[in-house]
């Protein structure tokens, strides 16, 4: 039977530096992680030893170095949230990773909590910087010279599902899901073909079917093995080929879809019939057809557009959970995900409320319109970019939200409660109050452990190798009663 489908992102952000001759995007990140204030005077460090990124599911271990930062570098790249996800330094880009959801409705809301949070920073940063320099951060997914950085989805799944079964059976889903996940983009990139418009930002960016990679000859199944949770029972599905989004429903029906396949999947009730001939070029197609009516071609020698794959899908699901029971926000992502395949059917452009890329798509229109333009004026790679922008009062996509042009799944006042508080269903809430009622005693954090410092100055691991465990019914009364982590372990033990 299929585990419950614990979920989270992890997304990178681009930064730019206005009016600055030079930038070090390193150095910038840093400024921006280190200007969240968490409340806590001792810097908890990251604990990169439940970490092993050389780990492949198919059931080897690549050859390189795991380097682990020194604890200085270590603080100075990690900011732990008490909401209980992690902000930090991935490379040369701030990262914001979700708290462990339970559902699609509250991811939304980690999700975006997390812009909040880089904005904040962003504000503050730009207090403490030279007033030439001016930090501007996007949730997009190109800097438009060939690089690219991502928005990965996290979903708990049982390890006793073949991962080749994974991969048969997810991959159809992922190239097709596009046409309603995609965030929209000007031009292409990575010596793909060129073109004016497209459904996805990451597309032109993958370039093999299954691998471990996730910067360079990226996968559209990637294959690292980090369950951060008990490795013998769960398996963490590490999905790298989704958009970032701003748009609330296209995040929605981007990660509720997703559960609702990977359940069916467990439970052995889809197979691989739909199998593509050419994943990678089917990715691409999908991304470039802004019609939907492109068939792709399938291993059965079937050839099939992506819109009847995904209706495919959507009436398994329908089927599977005519004999399951489904909660509120499951049956409301399937009714959801019927609406938009049939507006995508009878005309795209009835959901520019919805659909990230129609969304933009619309508005770029309107404006080679207004200014009599063409799709490769630069000024339009610049209202593309403006999209992205996080600050609430000059981002294009939230200046459609505050004049009520886009439609909504969660609310401000939830984004901000987000920001400060973790979700009260899974281990993240244990996570989360911990930090925030013992912030001088904890010393280090991971996703499935939590060390503390005692008054002895010993350090005492917690593990929480159960992610639907450490929920508010489950601790919080003995999180109510310990006044200090030595009554804390006591309680645990008892």
């Amino acid at each position: 039977m299929a585990v419950v489908k614990i979920i989270g992102t992890e997304t990178e952000y681009g930064i730019i530096v206005q009016d600055a001759k030079e930038m070090d995007p390193v150095s910038t990140s840093m400024l921006l992680v280190n200007s969240f204030d968490t409340g806590q005077t001792l810097r908890s460090i990251w604990d990169y030893a439940e970490e092993n990124p050389l780990m492949d599911a198919r059931g080897f271990e690549m050859k390189g170095e795991k380097e682990h930062p020194t604890p200085e570098d270590n603080r100075a790249i990690n900011r732990i949230l008490p909401n209980g996800g992690r902000f930090y330094v991935d490379y040369a880009h701030p990262e914001y990773s979700t708290p462990e959801c339970t559902n699609a409705r509250d991811l939304v809301t980690y999700e975006k909590a997390g812009d909040r949070v880089l904005n904040l920073s962003r504000e503050r940063a730009n207090q403490l910087s030279p007033e030439q320099k001016n930090i501007q951060v996007y949730k997009n997914n190109s800097d438009g010279k060939g690089n690219s950085y991502g928005c990965h989805e996290n979903y708990l799944m049982s390890r006793q599902v073949p991962f080749d079964k994974i991969s048969e059976a997810l991959t159809p889903f992922l190239v097709t899901r596009q046409i309603f996940t995609g965030a929209g983009k000007v031009g292409s990139e990575n010596k793909t073909e060129g073109i004016s418009y497209q459904i996805s930002q990451r597309a032109d960016f993958f370039e093999t079917h299954l691998g471990l990679d996730t910067m360079s000859n990226r996968p559209i199944i990637n294959t690292r093995d980090e369950p951060h949770a008990v490795p013998e029972k769960y398996r963490r599905l590490h999905v790298i080929v989704g958009d970032s989004n701003m748009n609330e429903l296209t995040i929605y029906l981007k990660v509720g879809t997703t559960a609702i396949v990977l359940s069916m999947i467990e439970d052995e009730f889809i197979d691989g019939h739909l199998a593509l001939w050419d994943p990678v070029q089917s990715m691409h197609e999908v991304s470039y057809d802004l019609s939907l009516k492109s068939k792709l071609k399938l291993k059965s020698g079937l050839g099939l557009k992506a819109l009847e794959v995904q209706r495919e899908y959507l009436d398994a699901a329908h089927s599977y959970y005519s004999s399951r029971p489904a909660d509120p926000v499951t049956q409301d992502v399937l009714a959801k995900w019927e609406e938009v395949l049939v507006k995508l059917a009878e005309e795209p452009m009835l959901l520019s409320r919805q659909i990230d890329w129609i969304t933009k798509k619309e508005l770029l229109e309107n404006y080679l319109a207004r200014h009599n333009l063409t799709w490769d004026d630069h000024r339009v790679s610049l209202i593309d970019l403006q999209y992205h922008d996080i600050r609430p009062d000059k981002g294009l996509y939230y200046v459609l939200e505050r004049g009520g042009y886009v439609d909504r799944i969660t609310t401000d006042q939830d984004i901000l409660r987000a920001v400060h508080k973790p979700p009260t269903d899974t281990r993240a809430y244990f996570r989360g109050v911990c930090l925030s009622k013992y912030p001088d005693k904890i010393y280090g954090v991971g996703w499935s452990s939590i060390s503390v410092r005692t008054e002895e100055g010993l350090i005492k691991k917690i593990p929480t190798l159960e992610p639907a465990r450490g929920t508010k019914e489950l601790v919080g009364e003995i999180l109510d009663k310990a006044s200090t982590v030595e009554e804390l372990l006591a309680f645990l033990i008892s």
